[in-house]
């Protein structure tokens, strides 16, 4: 009947199956429930920071490559704070920038050419540094979809056993074991399982997507490190 269609999909009426569930059922359709609402709040928020992440980092290197200063792309950078690249690149700036304030301050020759061999070392640390810095923000809170998609499936298959067990207690006290007695209640704890599998499914796809693109910021932030270096190295320590 139409006006039943809100409360039921095909056979399934959601509102029995709820009135009817245990204590634990409830707690465990709760669970899924909250950490469902939670896992999709977290893939939008993720998508939105890694598409931006991707966007403003195009636009860094598209900068990087055409500009002719060093200050004109720090500039530049720091507008562009969603980009690891950028962010990579202006912790390599100051560096490098207190690295020529304090050259202009040295004195002997073996002091400034002992200066440089360190100033080399701390652009590359600092470069480094803020790599793992923008990896870890990247991560941030990704591990929680793994947990979600690995953890679901079993917490559903949890409260289908608990229901299972119910239904069959209630059968024994009836006496009565028919097929239409069983059928029901056993299928209405399987609810569980497919609730669980609804909040497992998404979490694990885009678990696996956000791992995947991660990895491709940390390459790309490796390479760049790599030709800054020899951009500075060129350039600044000959």
């Amino acid at each position: 009947m139409i006006p039943h269609l809100p409360l039921a999909f095909g056979a399934m009426n959601y509102v029995e199956i709820i009135r009817d569930a245990s204590f634990i059922e409830l707690a465990v359709l709760l669970l899924l429930m909250t950490v469902s609402v939670a896992s999709w709040a977290l893939i939008a928020m993720k998508f939105t920071q890694l598409s931006r992440a991707r966007s403003q980092s195009l636009t860094f290197l598209d900068t990087f490559w055409k500009a002719s200063r060093l200050e004109a792309i720090y500039q530049s950078a720091q507008k562009l704070d969603g980009s690891p690249l950028s962010k990579v690149f202006c912790a390599g700036y100051e560096e490098l920038s207190k690295l020529a304030q304090s050259g202009k301050e040295g004195g002997a020759a073996e002091d400034a050419m002992s200066a440089k061999l360190g100033g080399i070392e701390n652009v590359e640390r600092a470069l480094n540094r803020a790599a793992t810095a923008q990896i870890t923000e990247l991560e941030n809170r990704v591990s929680f979809l793994g947990t979600v998609g690995a953890a679901s499936p079993f917490v559903g298959l949890f409260g289908t056993v608990i229901g299972i067990l119910s239904a069959f207690n209630q059968i024994a006290e009836q006496g009565n074991a028919t097929l239409a007695t069983v059928a029901a209640p056993v299928g209405n704890a399987l609810f569980a399982t497919a609730a669980g599998l609804f909040a497992a499914i998404p979490a694990v796809v885009a678990y696996n997507s956000f791992v995947s693109r991660i990895k491709v910021f940390d390459t790309e932030m490796s390479n760049f490190s790599a030709d800054f270096l020899n951009i500075i190295k060129r350039h600044f320590f000959r």
